[in-house]
């Protein structure tokens, strides 16, 4: 198969892949399977992504990062997925978490954050989802108010990554407008041992060694600079999280699809049922994978245009793109592992050759951080100017 990413990125971009790669060579899928099935964490993997300065690649230099972008980082998350070991807590702790707090945190929290979340020191989960909003952010009821010189938070999170292995979330609450009544977004940083802060674990059927959890707040009191950015910045500081998180989901997808795809191709250069030839000899089994291999470039490609126009400074621009390739790379993800398990029959199924599990984790993409539904309405109303159904 072709060399990534060789057309659209520069030479820089094109080592740094080559770089990530090996170091997910040196791990792979075992080494996740084995901390699943431990109860472990990919803590061996993730301090030497941080020690050869991958995790905060997105991140300013003068805070310890690289100075690159979420180009950048998506490169290191697509490239652990095609080894077959992703690191999931990219996704929240440098892409959201560190750029909200490098573009709207204070100088404070910048100092305080962003050296370790570059240099892996310091984790950040991300909190926005709600039991009873869904994808509906507008109906989040985690609500702030201030008391004296201080916060006070109260409400639910559900399908928050990480919180067990994380110093602190960042939390997307609600304050009211003095003026209107109205509740806008607003992000507070809660440290892991706050009191009324706590955590249940959901249990999963998803195999992954970042685990899930809900999390109530229950009167969690929060000094004034909690708060990260404006308290009328609205849903400015939300979005700046929210699309490079769509674009390193498409990373995680697009890596998980190249990884199970090679699995197949491998298997079917090799496999021979009839007569001496292999079964990819055959157009019944080619043309599918070719299929696949075509709709995981396509993603990248958008993926890239995506984390072009953020680095850029391109907000609007990038909050289209980014929706577009989330929703491209799980389409992909998903077609490209059933079609690779299909490839090896009754052996992919088993453990042995580990895309099993993938049928289950390939849709993660197509559910989270927002439903491919979500998406389709954003892209009919925002792009093509249809009426709202809602």
């Amino acid at each position: 198969m072709s060399t990534p990413g060789t057309v659209v990125e520069t030479e820089e971009q094109q080592a740094l892949r080559a770089a990530v790669a090996a170091l997910g060579k040196r791990y792979g899928r075992d080494y996740v399977t084995r901390l699943v099935r431990d109860g472990g964490h990919p803590t061996e993997l993730w301090a030497d992504a941080a020690k050869l300065g991958y995790l905060g690649v997105n991140l300013p230099e003068e805070y310890g990062g690289g100075g690159g972008g979420i180009a950048e980082l998506s490169i290191v998350l697509e490239e652990l997925g095609a080894a077959g070991c992703p690191l999931l807590m990219m996704v929240v702790s440098p892409a959201i978490c560190g750029t909200v707090i490098s573009r709207f945190g204070t100088e404070e929290q910048r100092r305080q954050w962003l050296p370790g979340l570059a240099d892996g020191s310091l984790t950040m989960a991300f909190g926005i989802t709600e039991p009873d909003a869904g994808s509906n952010s507008h109906r989040i009821t985690t609500t702030a108010r201030r008391d004296g010189d201080s916060w006070v938070l109260t409400g639910r999170k559900v399908f928050v990554s990480g919180v067990d292995i994380a110093d602190a979330t960042l939390i997307v609450g609600r304050t009211e407008d003095a003026r209107t009544g109205r509740l806008k977004p607003c992000l507070f940083i809660v440290p892991r041992e706050a009191e009324g802060f706590a955590r249940n674990a959901i249990d999963m059927e998803l195999q992954a060694a970042e685990k899930q959890f809900e999390l109530v707040l229950d009167e969690v009191r929060l000094p004034a600079d909690a708060l990260v950015g404006e308290e009328d910045a609205g849903l400015l500081q939300l979005f700046a999280g929210l699309n490079p998180e769509r674009i390193m989901t498409a990373a995680f997808a697009v890596g998980m699809g190249r990884y199970a795809l090679e699995r197949a191709v491998s298997y079917a250069k090799e496999r021979s049922v009839w007569k001496d030839a292999a079964i990819g000899s055959h157009q019944a089994i080619a043309h599918p994978l070719a299929q696949a291999h075509i709709d995981l470039e396509l993603a990248r490609l958008m993926m890239q245009k995506a984390a072009h126009l953020y680095d850029a400074g391109d907000d609007v621009g990038a909050g289209e793109a980014a929706n577009m390739a989330k929703y491209a790379a799980a389409e992909a993800c998903v077609r490209a592992v059933d079609q690779s398990v299909h490839t090896l029959g009754g052996n992919g199924l088993t453990r042995e050759y580990g895309l099993a599990s993938l049928i289950t984790a390939s849709r993660v993409a197509r559910i989270a951080p927002v439903s491919r539904e979500m998406i389709l309405n954003y892209v009919s109303h925002q792009t093509l100017g249809l009426p709202k159904s809602y």
